[in-house]
């Protein structure tokens, strides 16, 4: 098989990384894509960093020996913050992007100077994470928030399309950063710092109803970086080849989350 025909491999602990996965799909839609969820080790966003990079590097091993992967999407901000250095380090050859809460896109929008950022507990914790917080809190007052149990909740409503508990917990974690709108003083601008958090846009914006907050997604950047990575690397799939590339979804664990949450998300 042609390198170029290679697919895409996209990583996640369970279904948040779809949202990521939706905006590759659309920037890309001539490429072959294998998500592949680790839901017999999820959550990751309460775990340690030598957990995640364990299983991180599981899972890249296994995308590359079974898939042959040409890149390595790492769909997951916990993963990012505590896998992808070393693993570029240790694949120097592989094709491999990362996500980050974007808290300096974030200062583009805001008007008030205050920005609420949504993340897992691992995530803000982390050395990366605490790199980006120190090079632009200065410029805006950044108000973080753990959502813990959020990302399962989301999980969990894949199957039983029941969404009391994320509308519950999303009530509670707006709640807790405080004043919300264009008020001076008020939060203006949501970093969703969690790839999960984004199929919930639904819920969220039902809560935030008739308050001006601008809420931030990174899934559209990282699609684009992946594309501009491919093109450079001569690795993209020619759209005249075929109008459609194929997806294959994975999991280490039970897959019917993964799979009721394609059908919903990606009509897949």
């Amino acid at each position: 098989m042609p390198r170029q025909d290679a697919p895409i491999g996209v990583f996640d602990s369970g279904i948040g990384g779809l949202s990521v996965l939706r905006a590759l799909r659309a920037a890309l839609p001539h490429e072959h894509f294998v998500y592949f969820a680790d839901s017999a080790h999820a959550p990751y966003g309460e775990r340690d960093d030598a957990y995640v990079l364990a299983r991180s590097r599981a899972v890249l091993a296994a995308l590359r020996q079974s898939h042959g992967i040409k890149a390595f999407v790492i769909a997951c901000n916990t993963a990012t913050a505590a896998a992808a250095r070393t693993l570029r380090e240790e694949h120097p050859d592989a094709l491999l992007v990362g996500i980050e809460p974007a808290l300096k896109p974030a200062l583009a929008l805001t008007h008030t100077g205050r920005i609420g950022v949504w993340a897992t507990r691992a995530t803000l914790a982390s050395g990366k994470f605490q790199t980006l917080y120190q090079a632009w809190s200065a410029q805006a007052e950044y108000v973080l928030q753990a959502c813990d149990g959020l990302a399962s909740a989301i999980d969990t409503e894949a199957i039983s399309a029941d969404s009391t508990p994320v509308r519950a917990l999303i009530d509670r974690y707006l709640d807790a950063l405080g004043p919300l709108g264009d008020a001076p003083g008020a939060i203006d601008t949501l970093v969703l710092g969690c790839t999960h958090y984004p199929l919930a846009r639904e819920h969220l914006l039902a809560s935030l109803a008739g308050r001006a907050v601008a809420l931030l997604d990174p899934a559209d950047a990282v699609a684009r970086h992946t594309r501009t990575l491919l093109q450079a690397a001569g690795l993209a799939r020619a759209a005249s080849v075929a109008p459609q590339g194929q997806l294959t979804l994975r999991a280490s664990g039970p897959d019917v989350a993964l799979h009721a949450a394609a059908w919903r998300w990606l009509d897949a």
